[in-house]
């Protein structure tokens, strides 16, 4: 029995032998990294040759099986290291075949690579919000979808007055609103802050109407709430013409008219000096000297009542501007659309 159980021995340590020298032989034949897998699961997977053989150790004595697992461990470790080694040369070949084909000359110039920027509108918000910052204003944004009371009700426009007719609304099939104007924010400012109060809502607006040179159905409008003691129009005017003249880095005279507003008493528009005639009168401002850019006035008693506040003891006025007409005026832009237009020649302009 030993005399059976030492020869089979010496034929298993014969075949891990012949499988050394076989994975040697397969090695050098092997091309692709597809081809090098191929070997590492014949050789050392869970089916492998080697797992093969060694099924025939059970039958051998102890010694036997000693010198046979010593022999294998060894053998599995080279096949490792053998078929790692060949997985790297494939890979070395395959990237100095790159390196020749696809070599790069350090002596051509680079390419620029061109930076995104703020879009004008964004970048112009921005500039505006700071100005009023530093007047002391507190910055608050609008909810785009807003309801029936924000928009209308709490600004003076009772259902089915007459004034909602000014406001093209998009409205939406569970009765809200996409908001008409950031006056939507002026209720909710009144009653979460108590006087002084000095806010402006700047924020995306819907109008429902057709599209023109001056006339968008979506543009941006900044708010403005102001609520003290002994506020005056004279306070209205001078923060306006501060403001636009930090805005359009010049001094710039502003003009008021009567106009009418539900939700002022009494309510205006202010005028700038045209850009364009310095003053002089042009077809632009209709030779009157004057453009018109914006309504106010000082907010309506029953607006105060309606946020908390008392009419006979604060008062305040309030404003709202379409951004983008302000920076049309600065930079001379002839058409409204061009903001949103995906024009990327009207925006790396600025």
């Amino acid at each position: 029995m030993a005399e059976k159980s030492d020869s089979r021995t010496q034929k298993i340590l014969a075949d891990l032998d012949k499988l050394a020298q076989k994975l040697q032989s397969d090695i050098a034949t092997i091309k692709t990294e597809a081809e090098q897998e191929k070997l590492r699961i014949l050789y050392t997977g869970r089916k492998s040759k080697l797992t093969e053989i060694l099924r025939g150790i059970k039958s051998l004595n102890d010694e036997g099986k000693k010198q046979v697992g010593s022999k294998a461990n060894v053998l599995a470790q080279q096949m490792e290291t053998q078929l790692d080694d060949a997985l790297t040369k494939l890979v070395n070949q395959k990237l100095g075949n790159i390196a020749q084909t696809e070599r790069i000359d350090i002596t051509l110039p680079g390419k620029k690579t061109e930076l995104g920027h703020l879009h004008p509108v964004t970048s112009m918000l921005q500039f505006a919000e700071d100005i009023f910052m530093k007047m002391g204003f507190e910055v608050v944004y609008p909810y785009e979808i807003d309801n029936d009371y924000n928009n209308f009700q709490a600004v003076n426009i009772p259902e089915n007055h007459p004034a909602r007719d000014a406001w093209d609304t998009f409205w939406l099939e569970d009765g809200g609103i996409a908001i008409t104007h950031t006056s939507s924010m002026q209720n909710r400012v009144l009653l979460s802050h108590k006087p002084p109060i000095r806010v402006i809502v700047p924020g995306r607006c819907f109008r429902n109407e057709a599209t023109d040179a001056r006339h968008e159905h979506t543009f941006f409008q900044i708010e403005g709430i102001y609520v003290d003691k002994g506020v005056t129009m004279g306070d209205m005017l001078g923060t306006l013409g501060t403001f636009f003249s930090e805005f359009f880095g010049k001094k710039v005279d502003v003009k008021f008219t009567p106009d009418f507003f539900p939700f002022v008493e009494p309510g205006g528009m202010i005028s700038l000096t045209c850009f364009i005639c310095d003053g002089k009168g042009c077809k632009v401002c209709k030779h009157t000297g004057w453009l018109e850019i914006l309504g106010c006035g000082m907010i309506h008693p029953n607006v105060l009542k309606m946020g908390g506040i008392d009419p006979e003891t604060y008062s305040g006025f309030a404003w709202g501007f379409g951004l983008e007409r302000l920076i049309m005026l600065k930079y001379g832009i002839e058409d409204i659309r061009n903001f949103y237009s995906g024009n990327l020649k009207f925006i790396r302009q600025f």
